[in-house]
């Protein structure tokens, strides 16, 4: 037995295959879509949106671990790989209506729910990559060859579930939807087609591996245009992923080359480099640096290495304090009497910016009161039977989780209990909502209020 021969012993998978009928049974069982399988997926969608709400990777990852959304794409691809039209068609019609149940879960919920902020959970599942392209690859080819071999499918699958995140892009696309982001849908969407095209191609290409039979078509012709049509959909939805990739690649280059530049031929003892940036359009690399001078003979020469560093084409535009050795040599024996220009302007702008937050924290609080003035003519006249009301901003913050809730609480009393309606009480709050802005209120009664100050 030669090397290639022993090699082959250690990656062959046909000893370790179940029989091809059970595996294909197993598959299909997985693509129908009613019952338990329509609300496991419903509830699954609820928990990643929770999750990609309150920015919790734990809830996310539980959410991935109970979606049954891999069954009709693994279907899809056994189907394309073994030539099987009537699979291919069921597993695209269940698969089509999970997604759409899907996106309007995550629709409703993210219509209904207070948090409206993308965290940055979220806010990753919406620009894919060529390498989003690769783990659906490999995630795919690994999930075949569990479901194929025995013993392995559950310890498996449900990690592939998790690298190749099917869940979290539809519910990221629901957001869009709701919140009228059209780029967070289609950028969410397109990451959950290269997940859903790459894992049926890996899935395709390992049942051809394995050298599944082929269901045969009607004609050879058929069969030439169904992969015909499979090729066009893996190039077209690889060429945009793979120009978002060479974007991000180019840009990490030049900020690297950048950094490169500034550390070898700009940074010198004495001298501080606060800030760096190009402007695209003017070709212009501005660098601001205080502390001694940077030379003119120093900037025509870093000028002249611009292009060993990615910059070529670019002009070389250095503003500094024109602080000169001596100057510099002064400065440190006046440090604990003065502050240069440059730290005072940059004091006055850091007090600026706590001052700008402080009243804008101020008017918060204070907004209540002014508000509660202002309506209490109207209060009057609309809800008579109100006697009193008060209006509090609350935050209110959850034992398992860093997420923060702000909202307004009214606490009022009313004349007559028994007369004042649930009808009442909803007129009453959305009454108070449009007084206040668009703010989230709880209403609280003056009775419910007491009580819970007793118990506390």
């Amino acid at each position: 037995m030669n090397t290639f021969d022993r090699i082959r012993v250690y990656f062959n998978l046909r000893p370790d295959l179940e029989e091809e009928q059970a595996i294909i049974e197993e598959v299909t069982r997985g693509v129908s879509y009613r019952g338990a399988n329509l609300w496991i997926l419903i509830a699954a969608i609820f928990i990643a949106s929770l999750g990609l709400n309150v920015n919790s990777t734990a809830v996310i990852i539980g959410a991935m671990l109970i979606s049954p959304l891999m069954g009709p794409i693994i279907g899809m691809g056994l189907a394309v790989g073994t030539n099987d039209l009537d699979l291919l068609k069921r597993a695209l019609k269940n698969f089509s209506i999970a997604t759409l149940i899907s996106v309007l879960t995550a629709t409703i919920y993210f219509f209904i729910s207070p948090l409206e902020e993308a965290q940055s959970e979220l806010l990753a599942r919406t620009t894919p990559t060529i390498y989003d392209v690769l783990i659906a690859f490999f995630g795919g080819a690994a999930g075949i060859i569990a479901l194929s071999t025995r013993g392995r499918g559950g310890n498996v699958i449900p990690g592939v579930a998790i690298a190749t995140a099917l869940m979290p892009p539809l519910c990221t696309a629901g957001y869009g939807l709701a919140t009228g982001q059209l780029n967070f849908f289609f950028g969410a969407f397109y990451l959950f087609f290269i997940n859903t095209v790459f894992i049926s191609l890996a899935t395709a290409l390992g049942v051809r591996m394995m050298r599944f039979h082929y269901h045969e078509f009607l004609s050879p012709e058929r069969a030439k245009h169904a992969r015909n049509i499979l090729m066009l959909i893996v190039i077209a939805t690889t060429i945009p992923a793979v120009m978002m990739t060479i974007n991000i690649i180019r840009t990490s280059i030049f900020e690297n080359g950048l950094r490169r530049f500034i550390s070898s031929e700009l940074e010198q003892p004495g001298t501080q480099i606060l800030s760096s940036g190009t402007d695209a359009a003017t070709k212009e690399l501005r660098v601001i640096a205080v502390g001694r001078a940077i030379t003119e003979e120093k900037q025509r020469s870093a000028s002249e290495n611009m292009e060993h560093y990615g910059l070529g084409g670019y002009q070389l535009s250095v503003i500094q304090g024109g602080a000169s050795d001596s100057l510099l040599a002064l400065s440190s024996q006046l440090a604990q009497r003065a502050y240069s220009q440059e730290s005072e302007h940059q004091k006055l702008l850091e007090l600026s910016a706590d001052n700008a937050a402080l009243t804008q924290q101020l008017n918060a609080y204070t907004r209540c009161e002014e508000v509660a003035e202002a309506i209490r003519p109207e209060l009057a006249v609309l809800f008579p039977a109100v006697r009193s009301l008060s209006l509090a901003r609350t935050v209110e913050v959850q034992r398992d989780t860093t997420a923060t809730r702000r909202f307004v609480t009214a606490v009022f009393a009313v004349d007559d209990s028994k007369s004042w309606t649930s009808a009442d009480a909803t007129r009453f709050q959305e009454w108070l909502k449009t007084r206040l802005s668009g703010d989230s209120i709880v209403l609280l009664p003056r009775t419910q209020a007491a009580t819970t100050a007793a118990r506390r």
